[in-house]
């Protein structure tokens, strides 16, 4: 446990606590936001086409290397 000897020690480290505490609020904000965006099904219909694309690509190279 920290002692402190004046009130400016105290108030230095409320300051910095408050300041702590807002960044770790915005970050919250943040991350909920980021969260919100990725339960967008537009994020699903984009990721789905992605990975649709990628398994066709490697349907054809298949289908291609044991066609021979």
């Amino acid at each position: 446990m920290k002692t402190y000897t004046t009130f400016e020690e105290v108030d230095n480290d409320l300051k910095r606590y408050k300041l702590e505490r807002d960044i770790a609020w915005e970050e919250f904000k943040l991350t909920k936001s980021e969260f919100k965006e990725d339960l967008q099904p537009l994020n699903w219909l984009s990721t789905a086409l992605k990975l649709t694309g990628k398994y066709s690509f490697i349907a054809l190279i298949r289908k291609w290397l044991f066609k021979k």
